[in-house]
């Protein structure tokens, strides 16, 4: 049986789903030249309110540019100074740790022989490896700042970003006239998404990052603006952040100060994320970002996959402009309700019967 085009149902199938695959692949090969442009399109997004505010009062869109990139340069510059000076300076506490953690591990010997499992120091060394848990440390701080080594293209992108944006949707109501301003809509929806999505985001991570520091400098756990840092990042992945985040605090404090301040660290991090993502966070969100629990954390493994850690750090507004442009069309609009919330698919079948009647 063949569709009127002359292809049959498989081959109508198999075409979009190879050309899938070849975007991916595509995706992931170009991920060096990607990830800088979407960090781009992301902060161009998420500072282009002011930008607007600047333009309404008549200040000349060149020096508002200015204005707004001086403070995205200022704020790049003081993370890489946290984030380098942080790294040279735990690499260097890397072997008192290790040291300590290795006093700690055959400390735990007598321990098994008490309830009869025979095990040695060096057995136990091996399991626990303590060098490769602190190297581990050191890396991940590493590719964290490895992530801003590219400020000058990521700054340079979006300077011209901002300066094309006063006119873009001119742009689009030229380039798609006739269709009802469908495309100016659908562009206008995607950026105020996202750039609400990052305002909440960005408040409640800095929250959780301000909280976390504080909390770790009152218990006295070392370099506790790193682990800050840390938490303000990682809040921005959805699910697993929050998680990882808090992992090598407490392995660190577990190596300074002992289990029972491991513990009260444990407990900081515990109620502040649940506190935080769990209560203030939705309730400021409001209707959520329009993607159901199953979607986030599917889509945080794909673009993670796909480009990295900030294609995790992404992967919700990235998810969220991809369904609202499979919103735009009838032949993928399904898709998009498979994306979204069960309220909203009960809200399109209420809408559906209301029409019917």
């Amino acid at each position: 049986m063949q569709t009127p085009s002359g292809n049959t149902p498989q081959t109508g199938f198999l075409l979009p789903a190879a050309c899938v695959v070849v975007l991916i692949a595509g995706i992931q090969a170009a991920s060096a030249v990607l990830v800088p442009f979407l960090l781009s399109v992301f902060i161009a997004v998420a500072v282009s309110p002011p930008l607007l505010w600047m333009e309404k009062k008549r200040i000349p869109s060149g020096l508002a540019v200015l204005i707004i990139m001086m403070a995205v340069l200022l704020f790049f510059t003081l993370l890489i100074n946290i984030i380098t000076g942080a790294i040279e300076a735990f690499t260097q506490s890397i072997p008192l740790y290790q040291q300590r953690l290795e006093g700690l591990v055959a400390g735990v010997v007598p321990l098994f022989k008490k309830v009869h499992i025979d095990i040695n120091s060096e057995t136990l060394l091996n399991i626990a490896n303590p060098g490769k848990v602190m190297q581990l440390l050191g890396t991940l701080l590493s590719k964290l700042g490895g992530v801003f080594t590219n400020t000058f293209i990521i700054v340079l992108t979006v300077i011209f970003i901002l300066l094309e944006a006063a006119g873009f949707s001119m742009k689009l109501r030229a380039a798609f006239q006739g269709r009802n301003g469908s495309s100016e809509k659908g562009f206008e929806r995607i950026t105020g998404g996202i750039r609400r999505y990052l305002a909440i985001k960005s408040a409640t991570s800095f929250t959780t990052g301000t909280i976390i520091y504080l909390g770790l400098t009152i218990l006295g756990v070392d370099f506790p603006a790193i682990w800050g840092l840390i938490a303000f990042i990682f809040n921005f992945v959805p699910n697993i952040g929050s998680i990882i985040a808090a992992v090598p605090a407490i392995l660190l404090a577990v190596v300074q100060l002992g289990a029972v301040k491991a513990v009260m660290v444990g407990v900081l991090y515990m109620v502040t994320n649940v506190s935080i993502g769990n209560i203030i966070e939705p309730r400021v969100m409001g209707s959520g970002v329009g993607l159901s629990s199953l979607v986030v954390f599917l889509s945080l493994a794909f673009w993670g996959w796909v480009m990295g850690p900030v294609g995790m750090i992404l992967s919700v507004p990235l998810t969220m402009a991809l369904k609202i442009a499979l919103e735009a069309d009838e032949k993928t609009r399904w898709i998009a309700i498979l994306l979204g919330p069960e309220k909203e698919a009960k809200q399109i079948l209420t809408d559906a019967k209301a029409d019917e009647a």
